[in-house]
């Protein structure tokens, strides 16, 4: 008997890997998403990220530990293009086109999840919260961090006419 699934796709964003390894932000969102996968389920997770560090893009090196954790590699699709947050919604809208992928958790830092659903919403995308916890901040650096993500997400809405012509 098939289990109803609250998500058609998990999506987790990319950021910096170390040689191959997840960093400590990129092992927190791979452990969420292989959490959210087992505990609320969906039919695909994608690893998004084309940027390669040391030779190692995220997308691979999520990918790996979204299968170490127990995701099995079937159900495991890796968007390999995007070098940013609007290339990962833009990827991921390709990856998914024909597939029936209506309900999307997005699964990124808590500070860089506003940002990310407003550019995976500008492209036509469904998508709901699965935020991974970050270390607390001092309150300066906290302030800075939002305030920089939501100068770059009016920025990137304010510009999207450009990138999200045909």
């Amino acid at each position: 008997m098939l289990r109803a699934v609250p998500f058609d796709a998990l999506v987790v964003l990319g950021c910096r890997v170390d040689g191959g390894k997840l960093s400590q932000s990129a092992l927190r969102r791979v452990e969420r998403a292989a959490l959210a996968y087992a505990e609320l389920g969906a039919d695909l997770v994608i690893a998004s990220g084309g940027k390669a560090w040391q030779g190692h893009q995220e997308c691979e090196v999520f990918a790996r530990g979204l299968i170490e954790r127990g995701v099995p590699a079937d159900r495991v699709l890796q968007e390999t293009d995007s070098l940013t947050t609007r290339g990962n919604a833009l990827g991921t809208a390709r990856l998914l086109r024909g597939r029936g992928a209506l309900r999307l958790g997005i699964v990124t830092c808590d500070w860089h999840m506003a940002r990310a659903l407003g550019l995976f919403r500008r492209v036509g995308l469904s998508v709901s919260p699965v935020p991974s916890t970050s270390p607390r901040k001092p309150l300066r650096a906290a302030l800075s961090c939002r305030l920089r993500e939501r100068g770059a997400l009016a920025l990137e809405l304010a510009l999207a006419p450009l990138w999200l012509r045909p």
